[in-house]
């Protein structure tokens, strides 16, 4: 199981939907609309590597309002 956290910047005036439709994609266990630097930040579970990467490169980035995302992989509990 990897886990990791998301650093996400969201377009202008899109903030709200685009943690909506991150809601929905499977593996978030949460997602938070914060102030700072990110716009979102995004808690999720994957059963690997690969499925994490999967999940940011075919799924978020594609969520239209998406500016950039900053992965960060959990390495120790």
């Amino acid at each position: 199981m990897v886990q990791a956290y998301i650093l996400i910047t969201a377009a202008i005036g899109k903030v709200r939907r685009v943690a909506k439709e991150l809601d929905g994609l499977r593996g978030m266990k949460s997602v938070h609309v914060v102030t700072g630097p990110y716009d979102i930040i995004v808690f999720v579970e994957a059963k690997d590597l690969a499925t994490l990467t999967n999940t940011v490169v075919e799924e978020i980035h594609k969520i239209k309002g998406v500016v950039d995302t900053n992965t960060a992989i959990v390495v120790e509990i």
